[in-house]
């Protein structure tokens, strides 16, 4: 049974009160979009991780690493595409309006999937670092979301995110363990990456940010981001790797990491510029979807009785 509010202020209480909405719900239509422009952003860049990855399955060194990333690059694309029908019950826009958008570069998607991937240090990098930063992430709206579907779909893509990051740190630890110039390569994929990945969580969040009011997320930005801090930048350290960040210092009194203030004009120029990779991979993938066009359109029309 669909449930309705009076007005935005029971909708809230309802929230505040650890009230779950459902697809069906007279949701406001403020919180529709919110929720929808969140969960169409998150399908984006799963799939444009996938694209990431599906790069390299060619190039890949060695059978083990080679299946890897065929089940991986399938995660991420699958995850694409459960998302895509979560965002699309809530009926804005269908599904193949999501994905023709996305390729004609009309919609949004995380930052770190505009860069380019150009050595297999750099897969090990994203698989350790940006892949443990979008898990946070997730965890971190799984917690307590408001919105039940994506909420459920979550708790698959998440245990599977977590595998994700493990296969990153395997790879790490072999890297750590081998030779000087894979340990070289490492540490310049890390100098590459370790910003990006520390910029997919955003700038601060705002005050008033709705999406922390409606609990569509329940951490903060910075908050996640020091977390992230916490965690590898003593985890990278101890394998002998260093980290590209000239102002990082540790505070005796707090017993924390600090990486010094975050410049967000490179970020912004890159995004502006469209990004060094994201054109490419976007339209091998607007390509594809233009020669299977066929596809679709047969299964669109409809059998006479």
């Amino acid at each position: 049974m669909s449930r309705a509010w009076s007005d935005i202020e029971a909708f809230e209480e309802f929230l505040d009160d650890g009230g779950i909405v459902e697809v069906d719900d007279a949701m406001p239509a403020a919180y529709r979009d919110a929720v929808f422009n969140f969960i169409e952003m998150h399908a984006n860049s799963e799939l444009m991780g996938g694209l990431t990855e599906r790069d390299w399955i060619p190039k890949t060194p060695g059978l083990r690493h080679k299946m890897s990333v065929l089940a991986k690059t399938q995660d991420e694309i699958g995850h694409g595409h459960l998302l895509y029908m979560v965002a699309a019950d809530l009926g804005i826009k269908t599904r193949r309006q999501m994905l023709e958008d996305l390729f004609a570069g009309k919609s949004r998607f995380h930052n770190v999937f505009h860069y380019q991937a150009k050595t297999w240090g750099d897969q090990v990098a994203i698989a350790f670092l940006v892949d443990a930063a979008a898990l946070a992430s997730q965890q971190a709206v799984f917690k307590n979301c408001s919105y039940g579907p994506y909420r459920r779909i979550l708790k698959r893509i998440i245990s599977e995110e977590g595998f994700h990051m493990r296969l990153g740190e395997d790879r790490m630890m072999r890297i750590a363990n081998g030779t000087n110039a894979q340990r070289e390569m490492f540490q310049e994929s890390l100098d590459r990456w370790f910003w990006p990945a520390l910029q997919l969580f955003g700038p601060d969040s705002k005050p008033n940010d709705v999406l922390l009011r409606w609990h569509i997320k329940s951490e903060r930005n910075e908050v996640l981001r020091d977390k992230w801090v916490q965690k590898f930048v003593p985890l990278l350290q101890s394998y002998g790797f260093t980290i590209p960040a000239p102002n990082l210092s540790w505070d005796e009194v707090t017993r924390r990491w600090d990486v010094g203030p975050i410049d967000w004009e490179p970020l912004k120029r890159t995004l502006a510029q469209g990004g060094p990779d994201s054109a490419r991979r976007i339209g091998e993938a607007r390509k594809n979807w233009e020669q299977t066009s066929w596809v679709r359109d047969a299964l669109d029309e409809q059998v006479p009785a």
